[in-house]
Parts: C-alpha cells; sequence; structure tokens
C-alpha cells in the first residue's frame, strides 16, 4: 500500500505541474516573444517538439515517428509500472525515482496524443557555448528519476563492496 500511495501522489503531482505549466506556456508565450531572464541565460519560449530529446527523431515519416515515440513509448510504461509494482524490495529512493520518470513520459506521451504528435517545450537555459535544448517540466521529472537512480545504483554498490 506504501508503495501505491507513494508513486501515485508524486506521479499526480507530477503530471498536474507538467501539464499545467504546458497550458501556461500554450496561453502566454504560443503568441508572444520569449521572455528572458539572467540576461539571456534563461528564457521563456514556446515550442512544439515532434522529436524525443532536443528533437531527436523528428525527421522520421510521421507514421514512423508515432509509432516509435507513442506506441513504443506507452508499452514501455505500461510495462515499466507492472515492473516496479511487482517488485517486493524497493527503496524509497528507487520509488521515487521510477514515479519520476513514469510521470515525465506519460504526461508527454499524453501531449503526444493531444498535440498531434508533438510535445509542449517552452524552457531553455544556457550561458556561452553550454546550454540546453527546449524543454518542459517533464523532462525535468526525466532526468530526476534518472539521477536519482544512478545515485541510488551507485550508493548500493558502494555499500556492497564496503560489506564484501
Amino acid at each position: 500500500m506504501r508503495k501505491f500511495i507513494l508513486m501515485g501522489s508524486i506521479t499526480l503531482v507530477s503530471i498536474a505541474l507538467d501539464q499545467f505549466t504546458k497550458y501556461l506556456a500554450t496561453l502566454y508565450l504560443m503568441t508572444s516573444e520569449p521572455l528572458l531572464f539572467l540576461g539571456k541565460s534563461c528564457r521563456l519560449i514556446y515550442s512544439i517538439n515532434h522529436g524525443a530529446f532536443l528533437g531527436l527523431g523528428s525527421n522520421l515519416p510521421d507514421n514512423v515517428r508515432n509509432f516509435i515515440f507513442s506506441t513504443l513509448v506507452g508499452f514501455f510504461l505500461i510495462g515499466f509500472c507492472i515492473y516496479m509494482l511487482q517488485q517486493k524490495t524497493m527503496s524509497n529512493l528507487q520509488l521515487i525515482a521510477c514515479a519520476l520518470i513514469i510521470s515525465g513520459g506519460f504526461s508527454n506521451l499524453f501531449d503526444r496524443i493531444t498535440n498531434n504528435g508533438g510535445v509542449v517545450d517552452f524552457m531553455y537555459m544556457g550561458i556561452g557555448w553550454l546550454h540546453t535544448g527546449i524543454f518542459n517540466v517533464a523532462d525535468v521529472a526525466i532526468m530526476a528519476g534518472v539521477i536519482l537512480m544512478i545515485f541510488n545504483t551507485s550508493k548500493t554498490t558502494k555499500e556492497e563492496q564496503t560489506k564484501a
């Protein structure tokens, strides 16, 4: 039961936050000039991304792109949820990481289904040659989940080496 409450709470909050910020971006940024902060280092700029991370795959034919980014991603997310729920010994950190990955994935999948295969992106950061692509809150959730998973794996490996 603890697993369902923790996972469900994080997933619902994360999806709601992502969808709300995408709604605001569509409402206020779609027809305006980019908003610049910190000397152009942070920008809010409306964009529809038909590809994956940094537009990867956006040039694929529509049917191939939709199959990969909607159908396959949907099956992966459902499989990941089933796997996660069947695990008996997941730590809270692992649950949080998985919930963030799942919430970001499902929120972007919802966008693809409702936006003709595209995802609303609106945040950009950069200083000099170091910069991000345009991204959204779901992307942040996914990356945070992946970083937590890596941290947890690293921590677990170090603990096992210490015991040995």
